[in-house]
């Protein structure tokens, strides 16, 4: 079911008012928020909710043994570890894996048949399995004592993030799960704003974009110009921006409105002037995770320049590995790393920032255009199709262009999207100055405007895939 469905709005609706009835008691708040969660994985499939459990009691159980362990707390984590990176490779990389090795077998004229087995990818095993790798390292750093079960059964299940982010941290989320006190729904107005972002972002401007840009661009590359395929491009960085971020809008007012804040996971990604502060900018919950659990474990930059970038290029393509079992990730991910590399090298020898203080323009144009280009590999599920979409950029010169269209896009990334920095705060102020009487026919009249204007259909949420 998904999140921006008029039966998920009126289940949220009586579920807010249950929840909000026993306001007097977290602990009964707790055991509601658990059981929708619950509800919410096995409307997908009851299979997805039993191996959650499962692998909630397992995590759990080396939770305590961390704990419980003065001189082997390590091996424990270890193995806690390991068990959590098998599952995830277990359910989402194993078909992949197997297809692979399969060739290389072929290869080598070696007759090895590996079994053919369907394995389901349970919906939101990444980020669940996230959750619990920093929960495991934190007990193991005394940053948090072992939480009580079905606290820990919360924080891996809540319905808002599971399903595609943000990655919650286990010593910033479960203190909001173990509280006394009676929770209180955190700024209204901020929450029903991100709520209608979210509405306006997904539904409308993201399916608008894929249906007059992205899918009839991408389906048939070579029969269009350059600067149509540019467009394409520049198309689907708009549409999956305005897809992630307006799915982290969404399910950050509902935790506002359910009385939890979750992590800032977008801040302007595009207008970033280098690699570097476009990662510290888009899915920053994924992209401080990598660098925390990751990066700085494989040695960070304490180990010399050329251990930095080895580093760097495996941090890059675990990235890469976790959006998706596809070679075309796998790309995707060592792009981002030859290029942060590349950056690391241009500080080294010509001084940090070269580029950027020079002319912050030409930085951020550079930067757009490598990050649209790595985006062709993110679309794509094969490489063949991705090579069709850049030989056509090579070779569609003659063909005539829609300029129009061309410069609609062009004009949204480079003239309208700089504008948007301050809109969300401008839109909460003019939100207060309206009376709570007519407040709610305000946000009818724009929730039926964008369905008015929307194409047909329930948007898909990209991330909800990896």
């Amino acid at each position: 079911m998904s999140y921006l469905s008029i039966e998920f709005g009126l289940l949220f609706i009586v579920f807010f008012a249950l929840y909000w009835g026993c306001y007097r008691s977290p602990k009964i708040q707790n055991s509601l928020l658990l059981v929708a969660s619950y509800l919410v994985v096995g409307s997908y499939s009851w299979q997805f909710s039993l191996i959650l459990f499962i692998y909630t009691c397992v995590i759990y159980l080396f939770s305590v043994m961390i704990a419980a362990s003065e001189h082997h707390a390590k091996r424990w984590l270890v193995l806690g570890l390991c068990v959590s990176i098998i599952n995830l490779a277990l359910f989402k990389y194993f078909d992949f894996f197997r297809y692979e090795l399969q060739e290389f077998f072929n290869l080598l004229n070696l007759s090895v048949l590996l079994p053919a087995i369907t394995v389901l990818i349970p919906i939101g095993i990444s980020f669940y399995t996230f959750h619990s790798v920093s929960y495991l390292v934190s007990i193991k750093k005394k940053e948090l004592a072992v939480a009580k079960f079905w606290d820990f059964a919360l924080f891996l299940s809540f319905f808002p993030s599971i399903i595609a982010g943000p990655i919650n941290r286990a010593k910033d989320f479960l203190p909001q799960i173990n509280v006394a006190q009676p929770r209180e729904i955190l700024e209204p107005f901020r929450a029903f704003t991100l709520l209608i972002l979210a509405v306006i972002k997904v539904y409308c401007l993201g399916g608008l974009i894929s249906d007059h840009w992205v899918k009839p661009i991408f389906a048939n590359p070579l029969e269009f110009s350059v600067i149509d395929l540019l467009v394409g491009l520049y198309a689907y960085a708009i549409q999956i921006y305005l897809n992630f971020s307006g799915y982290t809008d969404l399910v950050t007012g509902m935790a506002l409105l359910l009385g939890f804040r979750l992590p800032i996971n977008f801040n302007l990604p595009y207008l970033a002037l280098n690699l570097r502060e476009f990662w510290s900018r888009w899915h920053i919950s994924l992209s401080s995770w990598i660098r925390d659990y990751i990066y700085i474990p494989l040695g960070g930059n304490r180990r010399g320049f050329i251990r930095t970038q080895i580093n760097v290029i495996l941090a890059m393509l675990l990235s890469g590995l976790w959006h998706g079992a596809g070679l075309n990730f796998i790309i995707w991910g060592a792009c981002h790393g030859i290029g942060s590399i590349a950056l690391n090298i241009g500080d080294r020898y010509l001084g940090k920032n070269w580029v950027t203080l020079r002319s912050p323009m030409v930085a951020r144009l550079l930067t757009w255009h490598y990050v649209c280009f790595t985006w062709l590999f993110f679309y794509c599920e094969n490489v063949s199709d991705a090579l069709d979409y850049l030989v056509a950029l090579v070779h569609n010169f003659l063909i005539e262009p829609q300029y129009a269209e061309a410069f609609g896009v062009i004009s949204f990334i480079y003239f309208i999207y700089p504008m948007c920095k301050n809109f969300t705060e401008w839109f909460i102020m003019q939100l207060t100055k309206i009376s709570l009487v007519f407040l709610p026919l305000v946000f009818i009249f724009i929730l039926w405007l964008v369905i008015y204007i929307a194409p047909s259909g329930m948007p898909n949420f990209i991330y909800a895939n990896f």
